[in-house]
Protein backbone atom coordinates (compact mmCIF):
# COMPACT_ATOMS: atom_id res chain seq x y z
CA UNK A 1 0.00 0.00 0.00
CA UNK A 2 2.77 2.33 1.22
CA UNK A 3 4.69 1.51 -1.92
CA UNK A 4 2.09 2.30 -4.31
CA UNK A 5 1.41 5.58 -2.57
CA UNK A 6 5.06 6.49 -2.69
CA UNK A 7 5.24 5.75 -6.58
CA UNK A 8 2.01 7.89 -7.23
CA UNK A 9 3.38 10.97 -4.72
CA UNK A 10 6.97 10.48 -6.96
CA UNK A 11 4.95 11.61 -10.00
CA UNK A 12 3.65 14.06 -8.96
CA UNK A 13 7.02 15.28 -8.01
CA UNK A 14 9.34 14.82 -11.11
CA UNK A 15 8.30 17.57 -13.46
CA UNK A 16 12.10 17.55 -14.02
CA UNK A 17 14.82 15.65 -14.50
CA UNK A 18 14.97 11.63 -14.12
CA UNK A 19 14.45 9.82 -10.67
CA UNK A 20 14.96 6.03 -11.08
CA UNK A 21 13.31 4.13 -7.66
CA UNK A 22 14.88 0.52 -7.38
CA UNK A 23 12.79 -0.45 -4.98
CA UNK A 24 13.37 -3.31 -1.99
CA UNK A 25 12.32 -6.49 -4.59
CA UNK A 26 14.70 -4.77 -7.03
CA UNK A 27 11.57 -3.40 -9.46
CA UNK A 28 12.85 -0.27 -11.34
CA UNK A 29 10.39 2.74 -11.68
CA UNK A 30 11.11 5.70 -13.62
CA UNK A 31 9.73 9.30 -13.43
CA UNK A 32 10.80 11.44 -15.85
CA UNK A 33 9.84 14.62 -17.03
CA UNK A 34 11.65 18.10 -18.64
CA UNK A 35 15.48 17.90 -19.02
CA UNK A 36 17.51 17.84 -15.63
CA UNK A 37 19.29 15.56 -12.62
CA UNK A 38 19.07 12.18 -13.58
CA UNK A 39 19.64 10.28 -10.05
CA UNK A 40 19.11 6.97 -9.38
CA UNK A 41 18.40 5.22 -5.77
CA UNK A 42 18.34 1.84 -4.25
CA UNK A 43 15.97 1.19 -1.45
CA UNK A 44 17.10 -1.82 0.71
CA UNK A 45 14.55 -1.88 3.15
CA UNK A 46 10.81 -1.86 2.34
CA UNK A 47 9.99 -0.15 5.54
CA UNK A 48 11.25 3.23 4.10
CA UNK A 49 7.90 3.04 2.37
CA UNK A 50 5.67 4.05 5.00
CA UNK A 51 8.24 6.67 6.12
CA UNK A 52 8.93 8.39 3.26
CA UNK A 53 5.20 9.17 2.72
CA UNK A 54 4.50 10.65 6.33
CA UNK A 55 7.91 12.22 6.35
CA UNK A 56 10.39 11.98 2.86
CA UNK A 57 12.83 15.04 4.96
CA UNK A 58 13.96 12.98 8.07
CA UNK A 59 13.73 9.57 6.36
CA UNK A 60 15.95 10.36 3.43
CA UNK A 61 18.34 11.92 5.84
CA UNK A 62 18.25 8.82 8.26
CA UNK A 63 18.07 6.62 5.16
CA UNK A 64 21.30 8.20 3.93
CA UNK A 65 23.17 7.51 7.14
CA UNK A 66 22.48 4.03 7.65
CA UNK A 67 22.95 3.19 4.39
CA UNK A 68 19.31 1.82 3.30
CA UNK A 69 19.29 4.06 0.50
CA UNK A 70 22.06 4.01 -1.90
CA UNK A 71 23.19 5.81 -5.59
CA UNK A 72 23.63 4.04 -8.82
CA UNK A 73 24.49 4.43 -12.22
CA UNK A 74 26.94 7.57 -11.11
CA UNK A 75 24.33 9.38 -9.35
CA UNK A 76 25.25 10.99 -5.87
CA UNK A 77 23.76 12.87 -2.92
CA UNK A 78 24.50 15.80 -4.89
CA UNK A 79 22.47 15.08 -7.75
CA UNK A 80 19.62 14.18 -5.51
CA UNK A 81 19.59 17.49 -3.79
CA UNK A 82 19.32 18.89 -7.01
CA UNK A 83 16.45 17.41 -8.38
CA UNK A 84 14.56 17.58 -4.97
CA UNK A 85 15.01 21.37 -5.09
CA UNK A 86 14.15 22.21 -8.32
CA UNK A 87 11.22 20.03 -8.51
CA UNK A 88 10.39 20.86 -4.29
CA UNK A 89 6.93 22.97 -5.02
CA UNK A 90 5.02 20.24 -7.01
CA UNK A 91 5.56 17.99 -4.06
CA UNK A 92 4.40 20.03 -1.82
CA UNK A 93 1.37 20.50 -3.80
CA UNK A 94 0.09 16.41 -3.30
CA UNK A 95 -2.52 16.03 -0.89
CA UNK A 96 -0.60 14.12 1.30
CA UNK A 97 2.36 16.39 1.78
CA UNK A 98 -0.30 18.88 2.47
CA UNK A 99 -1.62 16.98 5.06
CA UNK A 100 1.14 16.01 6.74
CA UNK A 101 3.07 19.48 6.32
CA UNK A 102 -0.15 21.11 7.64
CA UNK A 103 0.36 18.85 11.15
CA UNK A 104 3.59 20.05 11.17
CA UNK A 105 2.90 23.67 10.86
CA UNK A 106 0.40 23.18 13.97
CA UNK A 107 3.23 22.15 15.92
CA UNK A 108 6.17 24.44 14.98
CA UNK A 109 5.67 26.37 18.41
CA UNK A 110 6.59 24.09 19.94
CA UNK A 111 9.35 23.04 18.13
CA UNK A 112 10.70 26.18 17.34
CA UNK A 113 10.95 26.62 20.82
CA UNK A 114 14.32 28.42 22.37
CA UNK A 115 13.40 29.52 26.00
CA UNK A 116 15.55 31.40 28.28
CA UNK A 117 17.86 28.82 30.76
CA UNK A 118 18.52 25.25 30.08
CA UNK A 119 16.76 24.49 26.21
CA UNK A 120 18.47 27.57 24.55
CA UNK A 121 21.47 26.06 26.01
CA UNK A 122 20.94 22.89 25.40
CA UNK A 123 20.24 23.95 21.64
CA UNK A 124 23.28 25.49 20.65
CA UNK A 125 25.49 23.30 22.80
CA UNK A 126 24.09 19.82 20.67
CA UNK A 127 25.82 21.63 17.60
CA UNK A 128 28.50 23.90 18.54
CA UNK A 129 30.69 22.15 21.47
CA UNK A 130 30.52 18.68 19.20
CA UNK A 131 34.67 19.38 19.56
CA UNK A 132 36.15 22.80 17.68
CA UNK A 133 38.92 20.51 16.16
CA UNK A 134 35.75 19.25 13.76
CA UNK A 135 35.42 22.80 12.74
CA UNK A 136 38.85 23.72 12.08
CA UNK A 137 38.71 20.49 9.41
CA UNK A 138 36.01 22.34 7.08
CA UNK A 139 36.19 26.07 8.14
CA UNK A 140 38.64 28.82 7.22
CA UNK A 141 41.91 30.26 9.95
CA UNK A 142 39.32 32.21 11.96
CA UNK A 143 36.76 29.45 12.10
CA UNK A 144 33.99 31.95 10.88
CA UNK A 145 30.76 29.95 10.48
CA UNK A 146 28.56 31.95 8.34
CA UNK A 147 27.87 33.23 5.24
CA UNK A 148 30.75 34.49 3.32
CA UNK A 149 31.37 37.20 1.02
CA UNK A 150 32.17 36.59 -2.53
CA UNK A 151 33.40 40.05 -4.14
CA UNK A 152 35.30 37.22 -7.39
CA UNK A 153 34.23 33.81 -7.78
CA UNK A 154 38.28 33.22 -7.79
CA UNK A 155 38.00 34.44 -3.73
CA UNK A 156 39.38 31.91 -1.74
CA UNK A 157 37.58 31.27 1.58
CA UNK A 158 39.64 33.39 3.70
CA UNK A 159 39.77 36.42 1.46
CA UNK A 160 34.97 35.95 1.17
CA UNK A 161 35.40 35.35 5.28
CA UNK A 162 37.51 38.33 5.42
CA UNK A 163 34.80 40.34 3.08
CA UNK A 164 32.10 39.83 5.06
CA UNK A 165 33.43 40.66 8.01
CA UNK A 166 34.50 44.49 6.42
CA UNK A 167 31.16 44.58 5.31
CA UNK A 168 29.58 44.35 8.69
CA UNK A 169 31.52 46.74 10.47
CA UNK A 170 31.02 49.07 7.86
CA UNK A 171 27.33 49.01 8.23
CA UNK A 172 27.69 49.43 11.89
CA UNK A 173 29.11 53.07 11.28
CA UNK A 174 31.42 52.71 14.31
CA UNK A 175 33.32 55.62 16.35
CA UNK A 176 35.94 55.77 18.91
CA UNK A 177 35.43 54.81 22.10
CA UNK A 178 31.90 53.01 21.43
CA UNK A 179 30.57 49.88 23.12
CA UNK A 180 29.85 47.26 21.02
CA UNK A 181 27.81 44.36 20.97
CA UNK A 182 28.36 40.61 19.67
CA UNK A 183 25.39 38.54 20.26
CA UNK A 184 25.74 34.72 19.39
CA UNK A 185 29.78 35.54 19.01
CA UNK A 186 31.21 32.69 17.83
CA UNK A 187 34.57 31.66 17.90
CA UNK A 188 34.78 35.76 17.97
CA UNK A 189 36.08 36.34 14.71
CA UNK A 190 33.50 39.33 14.73
CA UNK A 191 34.28 41.14 18.02
CA UNK A 192 38.30 40.54 17.28
CA UNK A 193 38.20 42.45 13.70
CA UNK A 194 35.96 44.89 14.78
CA UNK A 195 38.63 46.07 17.60
CA UNK A 196 41.17 45.28 15.57
CA UNK A 197 39.44 48.45 12.86
CA UNK A 198 38.43 50.92 15.06
CA UNK A 199 39.13 51.94 18.97
CA UNK A 200 35.92 50.44 20.33
CA UNK A 201 35.43 47.89 23.09
CA UNK A 202 33.45 44.64 22.53
CA UNK A 203 31.73 42.19 24.53
CA UNK A 204 30.27 39.34 22.58
CA UNK A 205 27.66 36.78 24.26
CA UNK A 206 27.49 32.99 23.20
CA UNK A 207 26.05 29.64 24.85
CA UNK A 208 28.62 27.58 23.61
CA UNK A 209 31.44 26.82 26.35
CA UNK A 210 33.68 25.34 23.54
CA UNK A 211 33.30 28.91 21.29
CA UNK A 212 33.37 31.12 24.59
CA UNK A 213 36.84 29.26 25.81
CA UNK A 214 38.63 29.46 22.44
CA UNK A 215 37.29 33.11 21.75
CA UNK A 216 38.91 34.33 24.88
CA UNK A 217 41.80 32.67 24.19
CA UNK A 218 42.49 33.77 20.69
CA UNK A 219 41.58 37.42 22.03
CA UNK A 220 44.65 37.49 24.83
CA UNK A 221 47.04 36.13 22.48
CA UNK A 222 46.17 38.83 19.96
CA UNK A 223 46.74 40.99 22.70
CA UNK A 224 43.12 42.57 22.99
CA UNK A 225 42.13 41.48 25.88
CA UNK A 226 41.67 44.56 27.39
CA UNK A 227 39.38 45.71 24.42
CA UNK A 228 37.38 42.66 23.71
CA UNK A 229 35.56 40.03 25.78
CA UNK A 230 33.69 36.92 25.84
CA UNK A 231 31.11 35.93 28.29
CA UNK A 232 28.93 32.89 28.33
CA UNK A 233 25.79 34.42 28.99
CA UNK A 234 22.00 34.48 27.14
CA UNK A 235 22.12 38.04 25.52
CA UNK A 236 18.49 38.23 27.09
CA UNK A 237 20.44 38.53 30.58
CA UNK A 238 21.98 41.34 29.91
CA UNK A 239 22.16 44.79 30.88
CA UNK A 240 23.63 48.06 30.29
CA UNK A 241 23.51 49.88 27.01
CA UNK A 242 25.49 49.32 23.77
CA UNK A 243 26.42 51.94 21.05
CA UNK A 244 26.40 49.35 18.36
CA UNK A 245 25.19 45.44 18.36
CA UNK A 246 25.77 43.33 15.50
CA UNK A 247 24.67 39.63 15.66
CA UNK A 248 25.75 37.28 12.97
CA UNK A 249 24.50 33.64 12.34
CA UNK A 250 22.45 34.07 15.42
CA UNK A 251 18.82 34.70 15.00
CA UNK A 252 18.57 31.55 13.17
CA UNK A 253 18.37 30.27 16.55
CA UNK A 254 15.94 32.55 18.19
CA UNK A 255 12.42 31.03 16.91
CA UNK A 256 10.01 32.75 15.39
CA UNK A 257 7.86 32.84 18.23
CA UNK A 258 10.59 34.51 20.26
CA UNK A 259 11.41 37.36 17.89
CA UNK A 260 9.29 39.91 19.84
CA UNK A 261 11.63 38.50 22.81
CA UNK A 262 14.44 39.18 20.76
CA UNK A 263 13.71 42.88 19.44
CA UNK A 264 12.15 44.25 22.75
CA UNK A 265 15.74 43.48 24.48
CA UNK A 266 17.50 44.74 21.54
CA UNK A 267 16.00 47.80 21.74
CA UNK A 268 16.31 48.08 25.52
CA UNK A 269 20.17 47.52 24.88
CA UNK A 270 20.38 50.65 22.55
CA UNK A 271 20.51 54.45 22.80
CA UNK A 272 18.19 56.46 20.80
CA UNK A 273 20.80 56.41 18.06
CA UNK A 274 22.04 53.15 18.46
CA UNK A 275 22.77 51.31 15.30
CA UNK A 276 22.51 47.10 15.01
CA UNK A 277 23.65 44.86 12.10
CA UNK A 278 21.60 41.54 11.92
CA UNK A 279 23.29 38.95 9.17
CA UNK A 280 20.99 35.91 9.08
CA UNK A 281 20.17 32.73 7.26
CA UNK A 282 16.28 33.68 5.70
CA UNK A 283 13.92 32.34 3.34
CA UNK A 284 11.86 34.15 0.30
CA UNK A 285 9.00 31.77 0.99
CA UNK A 286 6.03 32.47 3.35
CA UNK A 287 6.17 31.64 6.75
CA UNK A 288 6.97 27.72 7.39
CA UNK A 289 8.52 25.64 9.98
CA UNK A 290 11.72 23.84 10.29
CA UNK A 291 13.11 20.82 8.35
CA UNK A 292 12.72 17.97 10.40
CA UNK A 293 16.03 16.61 9.80
CA UNK A 294 17.91 19.69 10.65
CA UNK A 295 16.07 19.99 13.90
CA UNK A 296 16.68 16.46 14.84
CA UNK A 297 20.28 16.53 14.03
CA UNK A 298 21.67 19.66 13.16
CA UNK A 299 20.29 22.69 14.64
CA UNK A 300 17.22 21.61 17.53
CA UNK A 301 15.53 24.81 17.52
CA UNK A 302 16.69 26.40 14.66
CA UNK A 303 14.24 27.98 12.12
CA UNK A 304 14.91 30.24 8.97
CA UNK A 305 12.62 33.02 9.05
CA UNK A 306 10.86 34.78 6.09
CA UNK A 307 11.52 38.90 6.11
CA UNK A 308 7.61 39.26 6.49
CA UNK A 309 8.42 37.85 9.89
CA UNK A 310 11.46 39.68 10.71
CA UNK A 311 9.91 42.84 9.57
CA UNK A 312 6.62 42.41 11.29
CA UNK A 313 8.17 42.23 14.71
CA UNK A 314 10.60 45.16 13.96
CA UNK A 315 7.39 47.46 13.36
CA UNK A 316 5.39 46.07 16.61
CA UNK A 317 8.99 47.14 18.57
CA UNK A 318 8.98 50.49 16.69
CA UNK A 319 12.31 49.78 14.77
CA UNK A 320 13.86 51.75 11.44
CA UNK A 321 15.01 49.42 8.91
CA UNK A 322 17.69 51.61 7.59
CA UNK A 323 18.98 49.38 5.11
CA UNK A 324 18.12 45.64 3.86
CA UNK A 325 21.06 43.64 1.95
CA UNK A 326 20.47 39.64 0.33
CA UNK A 327 23.02 37.77 -0.19
CA UNK A 328 22.04 35.26 -2.54
CA UNK A 329 24.38 32.46 -3.84
CA UNK A 330 27.38 33.72 -1.30
CA UNK A 331 26.21 31.26 1.35
CA UNK A 332 25.60 28.28 -1.59
CA UNK A 333 29.40 28.80 -2.30
CA UNK A 334 30.77 28.90 1.10
CA UNK A 335 28.80 25.16 1.70
CA UNK A 336 31.18 24.13 -1.27
CA UNK A 337 33.99 25.92 -0.34
CA UNK A 338 33.22 23.74 3.81
CA UNK A 339 31.74 20.68 1.97
CA UNK A 340 35.06 20.53 -0.19
CA UNK A 341 37.78 20.65 2.95
CA UNK A 342 35.22 18.39 4.97
CA UNK A 343 35.48 15.94 2.22
CA UNK A 344 39.54 16.37 1.91
CA UNK A 345 39.18 15.66 5.76
CA UNK A 346 36.58 13.15 5.86
CA UNK A 347 38.48 10.01 7.34
CA UNK A 348 39.33 12.24 10.26
CA UNK A 349 35.88 12.92 10.60
CA UNK A 350 35.43 8.95 10.98
CA UNK A 351 38.12 8.92 13.22
CA UNK A 352 37.26 11.47 15.54
CA UNK A 353 33.64 10.33 15.49
CA UNK A 354 32.21 7.24 13.36
CA UNK A 355 30.54 6.98 9.78
CA UNK A 356 27.27 7.53 10.65
CA UNK A 357 27.92 10.96 11.72
CA UNK A 358 30.30 11.78 9.32
CA UNK A 359 27.24 10.83 6.31
CA UNK A 360 25.38 13.22 8.69
CA UNK A 361 27.26 16.10 8.25
CA UNK A 362 27.54 15.26 3.72
CA UNK A 363 23.68 15.18 4.11
CA UNK A 364 23.91 18.64 6.02
CA UNK A 365 26.30 20.07 3.96
CA UNK A 366 25.09 18.77 0.93
CA UNK A 367 21.52 19.69 1.47
CA UNK A 368 22.52 23.27 2.61
CA UNK A 369 24.70 24.10 -0.45
CA UNK A 370 21.75 23.21 -2.93
CA UNK A 371 18.97 25.09 -1.04
CA UNK A 372 21.24 27.92 -1.01
CA UNK A 373 21.36 27.14 -4.77
CA UNK A 374 18.09 25.81 -6.41
CA UNK A 375 15.78 26.60 -3.26
CA UNK A 376 14.08 29.74 -0.99
CA UNK A 377 17.38 30.14 0.91
CA UNK A 378 19.26 33.29 1.11
CA UNK A 379 20.82 35.61 3.50
CA UNK A 380 19.82 38.99 4.87
CA UNK A 381 21.53 42.04 6.51
CA UNK A 382 19.13 44.44 7.86
CA UNK A 383 20.87 47.39 9.42
CA UNK A 384 18.01 48.87 11.99
CA UNK A 385 17.69 51.59 14.93
CA UNK A 386 15.50 53.13 17.69
CA UNK A 387 15.75 56.41 14.93
CA UNK A 388 15.54 56.96 11.45
CA UNK A 389 18.92 59.01 11.39
CA UNK A 390 21.38 56.73 13.32
CA UNK A 391 23.56 57.10 9.63
CA UNK A 392 24.02 58.64 6.75
CA UNK A 393 21.05 58.88 4.40
CA UNK A 394 23.21 57.69 1.52
CA UNK A 395 24.92 54.38 1.26
CA UNK A 396 28.14 56.04 0.30
CA UNK A 397 29.61 55.23 3.52
CA UNK A 398 29.51 51.18 3.26
CA UNK A 399 31.42 51.41 0.40
CA UNK A 400 33.98 54.24 1.45
CA UNK A 401 34.20 52.17 4.81
CA UNK A 402 35.10 49.14 3.23
CA UNK A 403 37.82 50.35 0.92
CA UNK A 404 39.52 52.14 4.47
CA UNK A 405 39.05 48.78 6.13
CA UNK A 406 40.49 47.20 3.37
CA UNK A 407 43.71 49.54 3.11
CA UNK A 408 43.98 49.07 7.33
CA UNK A 409 44.06 45.31 6.62
CA UNK A 410 46.71 45.44 3.90
CA UNK A 411 48.82 47.60 5.71
CA UNK A 412 48.58 45.03 8.82
CA UNK A 413 49.59 42.67 6.35
CA UNK A 414 53.02 44.48 5.65
CA UNK A 415 53.57 44.76 9.01
CA UNK A 416 53.57 41.81 9.78
CA UNK A 417 55.32 40.59 7.10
Amino acid sequence: MYLNMLLRMMRTFVKKGTLVVIDAGGTRHVFSGAPGPNVTVRVHDKSLYRRFVMDPDLTAGEAYMDGTVTFEDGSDLRDLFRLYFINQRNLETHPVRKFFDGLAYRMRRWHLSNKLGGQATKNVSHHYDIGNDLYRLFLDETMTYSCAYFRSPDDTLEQAQRNKLRLAAAKLYLKPGQRVLDIGSGWGDMGIYLAQMENVSVTGVTLSREQYELSNQKAQAMGLGDRVKFELKDYRDLQGKFDRIVSIGMFEHVGAYHYDEFFAKVKALMPDDGVMMLHSIGSSAPPTTSSPFYRKYIFPGGYVPSLSEVFASMERNYLWGLDVEVLRVHYAETLKNWYERFLANRDKVVQMYDERFARMWEFYLNSAEIMFRFGAQQVFQIQLSPTRDAVPLQRDYIIDKQREYEKMEQTRLKRAA
